[in-house]
């Protein structure tokens, strides 16, 4: 048995993988078990086993952008699947700490990535953000959200669509903000100006918008001209850190959706004061984030490389405690388990069905490298740490209802 077979024997119990060598040769490890993927995959050359073996997430990934790792049985999806699937979160077991080594290379390897000082942040956001509009356009919804969807199937149905999903986000969100007429809000990473437009179009809120990526801005700012709401919701190329320093009055209400996961655990501390600073006394945040269920960790080495260099998924604990400092009370706190899984399946198949204008718009690498990376992001969902939480923070204990009888109230009002 070959080394990369012994390792995915190790791994893998239900479920099975085939793996066909350069030779022909054929290996095949797990058990075909209901609910579990049976994948085939194609070594291209040699150096193929020995690049995953190496260093497993990254070593898959670029083999298999590269062309060189093959899925002939399957696809992506199931292949990442599987392996995830067969090491859940909640499986249970003896827990133990991690080793000096471990602790020490993790630590080393994303501690500089993560410390995202002004200039570095706006290159870290171009990185991802600015390689297009187009591509965008192709996989998330009408209303360009490019974060966790909130899916609520009892009262749309199973067949509910992507853009029901969003506008119930946005509606949730709201909801929990308890907006006010004439009320000024803040979009910390606004993102191409959905949120910010519908905040205003709902409840007539005036709000400025925040980006650091050239292309969601020009884009914004577009969607509130052609809306002719240019004069109530503004949107600006500017870091929450500059914007901090500015003289632009308080505001009644904070939102950041999809943000704070760039910030970078060395700003955290940052973030929170200058958000805390930008509100009014009986101001309220609610804070939308990407995060971990279990405690601190690191930023993996294809994410950092690829996809989101600088970002980093927060624990709960971290953040709350970088909020403390500053009197900003938590007055609620929900972990939206499996929606963000429910999401990345949709754009996932979005960009399956767009594969052709991808690739022209990019090429195959591209195109193999970013279903790599929702494929893996779906399974730390479904099977990994991974979690969204939507954090309410207030400055006073007495604005907000001392029930939460007001956010479904809410919500069923904005979805009518």
């Amino acid at each position: 048995m070959s080394i990369l077979a012994r390792f995915l024997n190790s791994v893998v119990e239900k479920g099975s993988i085939q793996v066909t060598h350069p030779d022909g040769s054929t290996e095949r490890v797990g058990t075909p078990t209901e609910g579990y993927p049976d994948v085939g995959v194609k070594l291209a050359d040699k150096g193929v086993m020995r690049q995953i073996m190496l260093d497993p997430r990254l070593g898959a990934a670029e083999t298999f952008m590269d062309g060189r790792l093959i899925v002939e049985k399957g696809d992506i999806m199931e292949l990442v699947q599987l392996l995830r699937a067969n090491r859940p979160f909640e499986r249970g077991g003896r827990l133990k700490e991690p080793g000096p080594f471990k602790k020490i290379r993790d630590h080393v390897a994303g501690s500089i990535d993560r410390i995202n000082f002004l200039g570095r942040s706006k290159s870290n956001v171009a990185h991802h953000y600015d390689i297009g509009n187009d591509l965008y356009d192709l996989f998330l919804d009408d209303d360009l959200q490019y974060s966790c969807a909130y899916w609520d199937f009892d009262r749309n149905g199973p067949d509910m669509t992507l853009e029901q999903a969003q506008a119930d986000k946005k509606a949730h969100i709201a909801a929990k903000l308890d907006l006010k007429p004439g009320q000024q809000v803040l979009d910390i990473g606004c993102g191409w100006g959905g949120m910010a437009l519908y905040l205003h179009r709902k409840t007539g809120a005036e709000v400025l918008g925040i980006t650091l990526s050239e292309e969601q801005l020009k884009k914004a700012q577009e969607r509130a001209e052609q809306s002719g709401v240019a004069d109530k919701v503004k949107f600006e190329l500017i870091d929450y850190r500059d914007l901090a320093q500015r003289d632009v009055g308080k505001f009644d209400r904070i939102v950041s959706v999809g943000m704070f996961e760039h910030v970078g655990t060395p700003q955290f501390r940052t973030f929170f004061r200058c958000c805390a600073s930008l509100m009014t006394g009986d101001g309220v945040m609610l804070l939308h984030t990407i995060g971990r269920m279990g405690g601190p960790g690191t930023t993996d080495a294809f994410t950092r490389k690829y996809i989101f260099p600088g970002g980093y998924i927060p624990a709960l604990s971290e953040t709350l405690a970088a909020s403390e400092q500053f009197r900003l009370i938590a007055t609620d706190v929900e972990n939206l388990r499996l929606h963000y899984a429910f999401t990345l399946r949709e754009w996932y198949k979005r960009t399956v069905q767009h594969r052709e204008k991808i690739v022209a718009l990019y090429d195959e690498r591209f195109y193999r490298m970013w279903i790599f990376y929702l494929a893996g992001a779906t399974a730390t969902f479904e099977n990994g740490g991974m979690c969204n939480y939507q954090i309410q923070f207030s400055r006073n204990r007495r604005t907000l209802p001392i029930t939460r009888d007001y956010i479904g109230e809410t919500e069923k009002n904005l979805t009518a």
